[in-house]
């Protein structure tokens, strides 16, 4: 976007502060700051400087201009127009970009003809209003329009289909940490340049402490002036420390009434000691710090201006007196907007503006008919009423503002790539990061939540209001395999019986309110019916309250023990919520507001999070994003020569994520888009993130000694070729094993070419429990069998290196029987338990639902079928899923997490899982081999080999390859760990082309050109 702006004027925007905080604080009472949470969240104020767009720095006491260019600019702007190019830049019009040419041109009409200094733009969509805007800007003959909108959750106020729509004030009113208020205001000014708004009327700096509020509600940081003066104050920095100017509304405070200013006057009866402790309090910490201008609200104040139906907007007592003298704040003035009916209640047709710029407004909002409105204050000129000196004033700090805005050559918008532009990954974080701090756990009785999501069946949930499966509800099935249920706003006695009939026996239940209202006056949308539910499921099991509506509607729940505030129901919430009651995310959130005596102002509780791996942008750990777009590019080249269906891909650096996508479809029919939480056939992963690390920690503990023989740990061995093979040899591939067995082949009827009926049924049944698909159940003695034929194998005649996977069913074994645990069970509790892995595990089908499993093979060979949430590995399907060289499966997330454990030298979040000294002996090459360390492959030093890294990784780099088409690297001298997940072997595993054209080493390579020296 161009705009031609002079970056040193902007970069010095505004003036410094008359007070400082200190000199504020002396008259603040210090024991009510103090006993207050929220000061700590106040004191980031002091942590940065005044803003530099304006309100007290804008003009001296006096009004006299303070910058020689800015007056020289602006002296010659004004003396070059005429009265009536003066009196527009005190006019904004609206303007709309999803109406017809007839609105446009009736807009370009009042630009020709009344040379009206600004506009807002109210509904439509991003191209349209940038075009438009162009298309109005070249009819701006002497200096550009102003352009403003009201875009107090982002631009998605005003344009909700197209545009990034952020959290409401109320809900960021629950944050604690205020940095991500002023994250936030920075993101909404780099949208609204980005598409030529120059003025958002943000924040709302209004006190709500009334529930009944029709107007302000969820549009308020809350109640606590303290924390609506913070957060305010950052919002209003970071929009204007990047260039967009913000407006404190709606002064002197539209926070205690009940009644609606668009369609009548509300009237605020409190006296002058309240509103200045309260309503004002706000105002008086913006005014002194910076903020760029403010608007009048039109609220009838009987303590200010007692005239009867006198609007505040229109009250020199209320605009010049307490505004301009009382706080001595010298920004722009904007009204409310002048078509509501709150403003036309004392004065009629063009009067109403006249006596707005008579009461020491600046800028005229949407008067409801140009034409009158330019007469009359035309005529209020030629009477006195309004003086020549103070209209100049006014003129000139519009200009003035606009000099500052860098409007002052003509400004012309990029018209190509706005939609993206304003909907990229950036805005996506932000508005992801506002919401995970803001979720409330308002109660959590003993410290119950998160849930664990290692309890197979253990939970179920209802949903009121929606009538369907919520995505909240869809997001719970990510950590536990759970029943779900719903049901409308009203629920009936059968339906409650019903349902609690159903549920009555689980651990927990979790009931979410959606649909909901922010208006009390229909109780939020918290019907009796739905009350009673929760009261009578209490009496059975434990209910996790979630309520994705008003805070206020919270007093509805007083004795729930689990109680969550949402805030907002949409997409990204329902998400985040589900993550906070299983641990993915900490909740840190308080309520804004009280909604009752057990929801009071700043309650809520931090609950624990098992999320040890930030997400961060790459230029924070040293990665180059625009060449991280190589990525990209390869992942899509293979999906689009048919090299896998699907790849999800996944990259930190210095324990961060990066880098996390998903590319394709689950199948070539395109049915299902991959995603970053779809789960993923490990293969020989497993190898690593199972049976390897399981070993490492016997080894730290002295149980398993990598040097005794096999027959130690297994004694069925004695007398075998097996018995005196070393554990250290058969973990790097040196122990002369057979490569593999392929042991379905004796199993096959020999006339039919399909599972013999003998060792196979089609259902579960006595003695036939070993399930290898949903249609395919072995006989329980054959297991035994497979072990035999491990026992029986050849060995090699040679010891040198030779790829094994019965070297890992060996391992296995040994896991299971040092520790008298099968190696999932002793797996699960000791890694991906305590690591807080959530889909980390073998036989997923018990806890994830199938269609977050991309599908490996349509097997014609053995199965007959699809497979899909059972392991392709043919060896340990007939092991019931369970093996040390495949069975494992995870999404990139979890595999990430156990490489960086491993990286760090095993330990984790603080826990310690083995000994960094147990680390370096698995992870350093087994004497003689070029590229095995125990258990894990390394990068091969041997150039005439077959390459299995990157050749820019390092020597010390370790991982594995998996057959589905599955690779794992960290590489401790990079700090990096790379993940690539893919269904390769879909729909045939004669797929060659992934490895065949090197996708795997070729996308970690654009990760290391990435890294920024």
């Amino acid at each position: 976007m161009e705009n031609n702006i002079d970056k040193s004027r902007v970069k010095d925007f505004g003036g410094e502060f008359r007070d400082t905080l200190n000199a504020y604080y002396k008259r603040l009472s210090i024991l009510k700051i103090m006993r207050n949470t929220f000061f700590v969240s106040f004191l980031m104020l002091f942590f940065y400087v005044p803003t530099k767009m304006g309100g007290n720095g804008a003009t001296n006491g006096e009004g006299t201009l303070s910058r020689k260019g800015e007056i020289e600019w602006v002296e010659n702007i004004y003396n070059s127009m005429t009265e009536d190019e003066q009196l527009g830049q005190l006019i904004c019009v609206r303007a709309y970009s999803n109406k017809d040419e007839s609105h446009a041109r009736s807009v370009e009409s009042l630009i020709k003809k009344y040379h009206v200094g600004g506009m807002t733009f109210f509904q439509g969509t991003p191209e349209k209003q940038a075009a438009l805007t162009n298309r109005y800007q070249k009819l701006a003959k002497k200096v550009p329009l102003m352009v403003s909108i009201d875009a107090e959750w982002g631009l998605g106020m005003r344009m909700p289909k197209s545009t990034m729509s952020f959290p409401r004030q109320l809900m960021l009113g629950a944050i604690q940490d205020n940095r991500l208020i002023y994250e936030f205001g920075e993101e909404v000014a780099r949208q609204c340049r980005r598409i030529g708004i120059h003025v958002n009327f943000a924040p709302v700096v209004d006190v709500n402490n009334n529930p009944n509020n029709p107007v302000i509600n969820d549009r308020s940081f809350g109640e606590d002036r303290y924390n609506v003066a913070a957060k305010s104050y950052m919002y209003m920095k970071g929009m204007q420390d990047n260039n967009l100017m913000a407006c404190a509304k709606h002064f002197p405070g539209h926070g205690d009434t009940d009644v609606d200013s668009h369609y009548d006057l509300p009237i605020i009866n409190h006296g002058l000691e309240r509103l200045d402790s309260i309503e004002l309090y706000p105002f008086k910490i913006l005014s002194q710090h910076g903020v760029g201008s403010m608007m009048i609200a039109h609220l009838n104040i009987p303590a200010y201006d007692n005239r009867d139906k006198m609007p505040s907007s229109l009250s020199n007592k209320v605009v010049n007196d307490l505004l301009r003298k009382g706080l001595g704040y010298n920004g722009l003035v904007f009204t409310d907007g002048l078509e509501m009916a709150g403003a036309r209640k004392a004065y009629k047709g063009g009067e109403v503006e006249a006596e707005a710029l008579i009461a020491g407004n600046d800028v005229l909002l949407l008067p409801r008919s140009v034409s009158d409105a330019v007469k009359a204050v035309k005529k209020a000129l030629r009477e006195g009423r309004l003086s020549r000196d103070e209209f100049e004033l006014k003129v000139k700090k519009v200009l003035t503002a606009k000099y500052r805005l860098g409007l002052t050559d003509s400004q012309t918008i990029d018209l190509g790539t706005i939609r993206s532009d304003l909907n990229d990954e950036q805005s996506k974080a932000v508005n992801r990061k506002l919401i995970e701090n803001a979720i409330t756990a308002v109660r959590n009785k003993d410290g119950y939540l998160p849930l664990s999501n290692s309890t197979r069946d253990a939970y179920a949930s209802v949903s009121i209001g929606r009538g369907y499966r919520t995505t909240f509800q869809k997001q719970l099935n990510f950590f536990s395999k759970m029943s779900h249920y719903y049901t409308n706003n009203n629920i009936s006695s059968s339906q409650q019986r019903s349902i609690i009939k159903k549920v009555k026996n689980k651990e927990a239940v979790i009931v979410s309110f959606q649909d909901l209202s922010k208006s009390g006056k229909n109780n939020y949308g918290i019907t009796k019916s739905a009350r009673n539910f929760i009261e009578n499921l209490a009496k059975e099991t434990k209910v996790i309250v979630v309520d994705f509506g008003s805070p206020y509607s919270l007093k509805y729940f007083d004795d729930v023990d689990y109680l969550v505030a949402a805030y907002e129901e949409n997409k990204v919430t329902q998400e985040v919520a589900a993550n906070a009651i299983f641990g993915a995310i900490r909740m840190t959130g308080r309520l804004p507001i009280t909604a009752s005596q057990n929801a009071k102002f700043e309650d809520g509780v931090n609950t624990a999070s098992i999320e040890m791996m930030p997400e961060v942008s790459p230029i924070r750990v040293g990665l180059d994003e625009e060449k991280l777009k190589k990525v990209d590019k390869i992942a899509a080249e293979a999906i689009r020569v048919g090299a896998t269906p699907s790849a999800q891909i996944l990259v930190t650096r210095e324990g961060k994520i990066a880098y996390q996508k998903a590319y394709g479809y689950h199948t070539y029919d395109k049915n299902m888009p991959a995603t970053t939480s779809d789960i993923y056939d490990l293969a020989s992963v497993t190898k690593i993130c199972a049976t390897t690390i399981s070993m490492m920690k016997l080894v730290d503990e002295g149980r398993v000694n990598l040097n005794e023989r096999l027959v130690t740990y297994l004694p069925e061995l004695a007398g075998t070729n097996k018995a005196k093979l070393i554990v250290r040899d058969v973990l790097a591939h040196h122990a002369k094993l057979q490569p593999w067995i392929p042991f379905y082949k004796e199993t096959m009827s020999k006339t039919r070419k399909r599972p013999s009926s003998s060792l196979y049924s089609t259902y579960e049944k006595d003695g036939f429990s070993v399930t290898i698909t949903d249609r395919l159940y072995l006989k329980d003695n054959y297991v035994d069998n497979i072990w035999q034929q491990i026992i029986d194998s050849e060995l090699r005649p040679r010891k040198g290196y030779k790829y094994s996977d019965l070297g890992f069913y060996i391992a296995a074994k040994i896991v299971e029987n040092v520790s008298k645990k099968t190696l999932d069970e002793y797996a699960m509790d000791n890694f991906y338990a305590p690591l807080g892995l959530r889909t980390t595990g073998f036989n997923p089908l018990d806890r994830f639902d199938r269609s977050r499993i991309p599908p490996t093979e349509e097997d014609k060979y053995f199965r007959m079928q699809k497979v899909q949430g059972y392991v392709h590995d043919m060896g340990a399907a007939m092991l019931g899923g369970v093996s040390g060289h495949a069975g494992l499966f995870a999404d990139a997330k979890d595999v990430a997490v156990i490489m960086q454990m491993i990286m760090n030298g095993g330990n984790y979040g603080g826990k310690q899982y083995f000994s960094p000294e147990t680390v370096k002996k698995f992870t350093t090459r087994y004497k003689g081999s070029t590229r095995r360390g125990l258990g894990f492959d390394m990068r091969e030093l041997n150039k005439k080999r077959s390459q299995n890294v990157s050749p820019l990784a390092s020597n010390k780099t370790f991982g594995h390859l998996g057959f589905t088409g599955i690779c794992t690297w960290a590489d401790p001298d990079k700090e990096l760990v790379y993940v690539f997940l893919s269904n390769r072997t879909y729909p045939t595993m004669s797929n060659s082309k992934l490895y065949k054209m090197d996708f795997r080493p070729k996308i970690q390579t654009a990760i290391y050109k990435a890294i920024i020296d």
